[in-house]
């Protein structure tokens, strides 16, 4: 029986919908776990320093593949082994970033499923200025440890001076750390947040959409998930179809496709989520060319 092993940036409980979508994609390639495939979980539980050491924990138990749940676990499986197959989710530039030597021939031992999610920060800017259009000082809230945080930031400011906006760029990579973030808005008068595109920060949802509440700052996120948890509006692709592609994509590796010669997959739908509660509760109208752009609205 081929044993996987899953590298996970966070916690299994907020993990748990996309690991049953990453188990779907397996299942419909034949692979049930328990059945015919086993499954190692290695959880980082939010603390990227964590990484290095559960991947070569996973190599030491020889396992047949490592399915790396985010950029971080990504790099430290491939820097873990360079012969174990690797299967990544990644929010980034996978090129950039050294996982693969470009997305049609990755090359080595890695491939997987980007979908931009950090390429997509300006014009989530954008959604959220349309929303808020009184909104002069933005801030964005990152993950420091994540090392993809400067590109993302550097792009943010680019954005934010074309549109003759304020940043204030707020890091938090810990709970501690998020309270003391959220406790700034208000001493540096923050009309709007953007929320980073982060696993810790993902991880944290529902903390992190009850503190945007709580200051009453309109936020907006990278995944559907945040306003499904009552956040205001997102804009992203979709983490669970990602995840089922994950999972379409190791089935494949096991049954004897070599990573280098599968080309790393992009989505090509992404869903625009408005929750009209949450900006009723905010003293926000939204926008008729919003809605009418929106793939849900959430009443």
């Amino acid at each position: 029986m081929p044993v996987i092993g899953v590298l996970n940036t966070t916690s299994p409980k907020p993990s748990a919908p996309l690991m049953d979508a990453f188990r779907q994609g397996l299942g419909e390639a034949g692979y049930v776990e328990g059945q015919n495939v086993a499954i190692e979980y290695r959880w980082a539980e939010g603390d990227y320093d964590r990484l290095p050491a559960l991947a070569a924990d996973l190599v030491g138990r020889k396992v047949d593949l490592i399915m790396a749940s985010s950029p971080p676990a990504a790099l430290a499986a491939k820097s873990a082994t360079s012969t174990i197959p690797i299967v990544f989710r990644s929010g980034a530039d996978p090129v950039g970033d050294g996982l693969v030597a470009s997305l049609a021939r990755p090359g080595g031992n890695l491939t997987g499923v980007s979908f931009v999610a950090d390429e997509l920060t300006a014009k989530r800017l954008e959604l959220l200025s349309e929303l808020v259009p009184r909104a002069r000082v933005i801030a964005l809230l990152m993950n420091p440890n994540n090392a993809t945080a400067g590109r993302v930031i550097r792009d943010m400011q680019e954005a934010v001076h074309t549109n003759g906006l304020q940043l204030h760029v707020l890091k938090a990579g810990s709970d501690s750390e998020l309270d003391g973030a959220f406790a700034s808005l208000v001493r540096l008068h923050v009309d709007a947040l953007v929320v980073g595109a982060d696993p810790f920060l993902s991880s944290r949802r529902e903390p992190i959409v009850a503190l945007a509440a709580r200051h009453a700052v309109p936020a907006i996120y990278a995944w559907r998930e945040f306003a499904d948890s009552g956040g205001l509006i997102s804009y992203g692709a979709s983490l669970t179809s990602a995840f089922r592609l994950v999972g379409t994509y190791t089935a494949k590796v096991l049954k004897g496709a070599r990573p280098a010669d599968l080309p790393v997959q992009q989505p090509t739908t992404f869903e625009l989520v408005i929750n009209r509660k949450a900006a009723r509760t905010l003293g926000l109208e939204v926008p008729p060319a919003l809605v009418a752009r929106a793939d849900e609205v959430i009443e």
